[in-house]
């Protein structure tokens, strides 16, 4: 029997970035607001303390930080005549379980989008001809341009104690910073990450070569921050454990450390953990979601929870299947190109490279996940792509941040072609040190989904 509750002015699906901020926003308008997440409460002080916090096996992995796909995954299939299967590993993309969300785990990487990739479109039109977007390309423009959003970019990079160098500061062009980017209204909040050997030596051969090399905007912290929510934001360690694992200095951005804390503090919003929602309570008549039906995952018990505003703040897989288990607009068929509801899904690509020194001493375990030197001359519509055959590009950067103990060893041993286990050589005259991320449109076969920067991690 399902257990009809209250009615609340908003309810969200899922708590991690989307979630925290506006259920902030909401209830500093004076809504009483629920917000719903299907796994624990991650609070930094109790869950990402010293020694756990630091444990490679337990959290990258075992994953334990990530949705469990033993109990519950998503399907998936290479085309679509393919049976789909379960996914029982993840790969590219790794969805938060917990309050946080991926925001728990991610690297601290943040990126604005390029003031092109938001009129991808008529860009590209103009600059390479109508033939230039082959008819069965689904790129359009978003609807709204980059100094519309510009606001929200600068206040969101005030809420995380975004660490980084402004390049292009009110249309005033500013040495060491990324002269591709858009036009900023402000100074990063803190100044750049401490920059590594491979960050130096990558930035003196991209000036010789004469490229543009600057630090990578990161929401790793640099120094101590208040942010916009008066939240206290500590300053990176350099501890190298950042991907996979929550921060033990609170100096990764996260909804935990930024938001979280004073929007439990506010009497207007409620968070329910291990809220499973099942299914939305929508009325097709009025085209009105009237609330969610959930299952307490401790109790097994069934709630309706009705409310004014329902949003789904999820995964993206997960908010399209809400949407589509409700009947809600008209599925994307990619046989047709019609529909919206799933049309477009994009994901980061990315790839690296190894590079090796003589006489060089690389210490990777000190560093930030975000602290990386790149170049941007190679990324969106910034350089000629005519009579290349595709459009789009990637940055380049370098860093020599990522293996852990567990990760090091295996890494060191297969490229000598021992063992898995086998000793690292202490020499330390190899390290990992470049990585390359490209999103490139590629006329060469029909795809249905394109950007050029699908997503900054």
């Amino acid at each position: 029997m399902v257990t009809r509750l209250k009615e609340v002015d908003a309810v969200m699906v899922g708590m991690g970035w989307t979630g925290s901020i506006l259920a902030r926003e909401l209830t500093k308008g004076g809504l009483r607001v629920v917000g719903l997440e299907r796994g624990p409460d991650r609070v930094p002080g109790k869950d990402f303390t010293l020694p756990g916090i630091r444990d490679e096996l337990k959290w990258a992995r075992r994953s334990e930080i990530i949705q469990d796909n033993a109990l519950d995954t998503i399907t998936f299939r290479h085309f679509p005549g393919e049976e789909a299967l379960p996914m029982r590993r993840w790969g590219a993309f790794s969805p938060g379980e917990g309050t946080g969300g991926a925001g728990m785990h991610w690297t601290g990487h943040h990126w604005r989008f390029l003031p092109v990739e938001f009129e991808l479109k008529s860009r590209t039109l103009a600059r390479y001809g109508r033939d230039a977007i082959p008819d069965y390309m689904t790129i359009e423009d978003w609807g709204v341009t980059y100094d519309e959003l510009e606001p929200h970019f600068d206040r969101f990079e005030k809420l995380c104690g975004t660490s980084g160098k402004a390049g292009n500061l009110r249309g005033r062009m500013i040495a060491g910073g990324n002269p591709f980017e858009g036009v900023r209204s402000s100074e990063y909040p803190n100044g750049p990450l401490k920059q590594s050997l491979a960050g130096e030596l990558f930035e003196q051969a991209a000036n010789k070569l004469g490229y543009h090399p600057f630090p990578l905007p990161a929401s790793n912290a640099s120094a101590p921050y208040l942010n916009s929510e008066g939240l206290q934001i500590g300053a990176c360690q350099y501890c190298g454990f950042c991907t996979r694992y929550g921060c033990e200095a609170n100096a990764k951005a996260s909804p935990n450390v930024c938001v979280m804390p004073a929007l439990n503090a506010d009497p207007k919003f409620e968070l329910r953990t291990r809220a499973y929602v099942a299914r939305l309570l929508y009325d097709k008549a009025a085209k009105k979601v009237q609330g969610v039906v959930y299952v307490d995952m401790r109790s097994g018990e069934e709630y309706e929870q009705p409310a004014g505003i329902v949003a789904l703040c999820g995964y993206v897989f997960s908010n399209t299947q809400f949407m589509l288990m409700a009947g809600i607009g008209e599925p994307y068929d990619p046989a047709t190109g019609k529909g919206a509801v799933g049309r477009n899904y994009c994901y980061q690509t990315q790839a690296g490279v190894d590079a090796f020194f003589e006489e060089k001493f690389f210490n990777p375990f000190m560093q930030a996940g975000g602290s990386h030197t790149g170049i941007d001359d190679f990324n969106g519509d910034n350089f000629d792509h005519a009579g290349l055959g595709f459009l789009g590009g990637g940055y380049i950067s370098c860093t020599t941040n990522g293996p852990q103990p567990i990760g090091a060893r295996g890494r060191a041993a297969r490229r000598r072609g021992a063992p898995i286990g086998s000793a690292i050589s202490p020499n330390g005259t190899a390290a990992r040190c470049v990585s390359t991320r490209k999103a490139a449109v590629t006329p060469a076969a029909p795809i249905s989904s394109t950007s050029t920067r699908p997503t900054r991690t």
